[in-house]
């Protein structure tokens, strides 16, 4: 059921700030004077202190209270949040439950917005992040000599885990600046450099703004593709730079989009997928432990924590995942029985199946693919330099690569 089907008023959204009820729009202050039940955080409650309304608030969990706010379809109901409560907050949680239609937004001036007033930086050229409810490791893909962020944190703590993450990136140099309750009477601003951060542990509700310093230590990461092998921990079984580069370009990764690895070895292609866009997702499937924890270490590192492990055999993880993939990438395992038409079954239409392989028998399989499947052949040689100490310039050739490229067209019956 839907407010629209109880024909009621809907759930309204109202974005309140530091400043409380003084704060709001006319409009805003009459939608929360008239609720019949107020929905919040505990901060949030106390800001509305004389309201009559019914209270409902989050300690149950946000199914919990989801479940009691449709329970109440039919009143005035009106849901509190922080600032703009579309930007990382709770408007994008009803809407995702109950429908835009269902839920009208009011915002106040957010976190971001507000950071970059007290900093006299532009919005659209800082680049947000949150750690609240997030992983600390989310900033690392986004280190890069002179880039501003504004993160929103976690809690009081988070300013000095910021500090210590970018020493050990090589960002100590790095400005960074605490804003604690901004808007409101409480507001206070504390500034430092990342690798000397010594400042007491700050309010709860506080925004970091950080301007990057690389120092002589830093190793900046492109978000294109091919980064150094080095930039990876491995045991060996890794696509190396050159043909990653190529791989990654013809899996040719969209915003939004959810990648399948299969035989993920270091995890390299599904990390660089998840890189190049916030959105991106990918799942890791490997079946030797060792090499999953090991891919965790380096999606972590390298800035996308969120990506998906899943230890087991390819076969089993083909046949038995939940989702569709928009690609799908076989470095592992090609010659195996059964992987690859696996693997292309599990492809959504429109989607595609890239396949690497450097043994005959792999190559062989490939063939068979696109014979069946149609799509296309390529073969990638790559020598690299033998002694790069040496006078004398001699290169090492790498193991050729067979890769398969195929769409499966939105017509494809198989």
């Amino acid at each position: 059921m839907t407010a629209a089907q109880t024909k009621g008023p809907g759930i309204h959204v109202v974005g309140i700030g530091e400043d409380g009820l003084a704060g709001l729009s006319p409009a805003a202050r009459a939608l929360v004077d008239g609720a019949e039940v107020l929905v919040g955080g505990a901060r949030h409650h106390e800001k509305v202190p004389d309201s009559q309304a019914e209270r409902l608030d989050w300690s149950t969990g946000f199914d919990a209270a989801m479940d009691a706010i449709e329970a109440r379809f039919g009143r005035r109901i009106v849901v509190l949040g922080s600032g703009d409560p579309s930007y990382f907050g709770v408007a994008t949680t009803l809407i995702r439950r109950f429908g835009a239609e269902d839920v009208f937004v009011l915002p106040a001036p957010g976190a971001i917005s507000l950071a970059c007033a007290r900093l006299g930086w532009s919005v659209p050229d800082v680049q947000a992040v949150t750690v609240h409810g997030r992983a600390l490791e989310n900033l690392n893909v986004h280190l890069a000599p002179g880039a501003r962020l504004v993160v929103l944190a976690r809690d009081g703590d988070s300013p000095a885990e910021i500090a210590a993450l970018l020493t050990a990136q090589g960002f100590g140099l790095s400005r960074m600046t605490v804003l604690e309750h901004m808007g409101g009477e409480r507001e206070s601003r504390i500034d430092g450099v990342a690798q000397s951060w010594s400042a007491p542990r700050s309010a709860n509700l506080c925004t970091v703004a950080i301007e990057c310093i690389a120092g002589p230590d830093a190793r900046p990461l492109s978000r294109l593709a091919g980064l150094p092998d080095e930039a990876f921990a491995h045991d060996g079984q890794l696509t190396k730079r050159e043909v990653r580069a190529v791989t990654l370009a013809r899996l040719a990764p969209l915003p939004g989009e959810t990648l399948w690895d299969v035989g993920a070895g270091a995890g390299s292609i599904g990390i660089e997928w998840m890189r190049t866009h916030q959105s991106c997702q990918a799942v890791a499937i490997e079946r030797d432990a060792n090499r999953a924890q090991r891919i965790a270490r380096n999606a972590a590192n390298l800035g996308v924590p969120r990506l998906h492990i899943e230890v087991r055999e390819a076969l089993d993880a083909l046949r038995n995942l939940d989702g569709d993939p928009d690609a799908v990438f076989v470095g592992g395992g090609v010659g195996a029985p059964g992987v690859l038409e696996a693997a292309w079954k599990r492809v959504k239409p429109g989607g595609r199946l890239v396949a690497n392989a450097v043994t005959a028998e792999g190559a062989a399989a490939l063939a068979g693919m696109k014979q069946k499947h149609g799509g296309e052949l390529i073969q990638i040689s790559v020598s690299r330099q033998k002694d790069k100490a040496s006078s004398v310039t001699l290169f090492d050739p790498m193991r050729t690569v067979t890769q398969y490229l195929a769409y499966k067209y939105l017509n494809t019956k198989d």
